[in-house]
């Protein structure tokens, strides 16, 4: 893959800053824009490849709603009644 340049504005007070903060860790301003560039263009792949997922779990669930399957809520509440009962005894020891 070939490198291009990026070439931008910045005011120059916050440009010296920028440069003695990375020299301050031995790297240059550019090897940190480039990383930060990275590190930005794999948090919104991540981003978006939740997104997809987060609707497809909502579309399964309409469509297991819509089919009626589904569980009353007092079953939920008394399954999770006795999930916190259990930690509770786990937690006091009392089993």
């Amino acid at each position: 893959m070939g490198e291009a340049t990026f070439t931008f504005r910045v005011d120059e007070a916050l440009k010296s800053a920028f440069a003695d903060a990375a020299k301050s860790h031995d790297r240059t301003g550019a090897q940190l824009i480039r990383d930060f560039m990275r590190d930005y263009v794999a948090s919104q792949r991540e981003a978006a490849e939740y997104e997809d997922w987060f609707r497809q779990q909502v579309q399964l669930g309409v469509e297991s709603a819509d089919a009626g399957r589904l569980i009353s809520a007092t079953d939920v509440e008394a399954k999770f009644a006795a999930r916190r009962a259990a930690t509770l005894r786990r937690i006091t020891g009392s089993e």
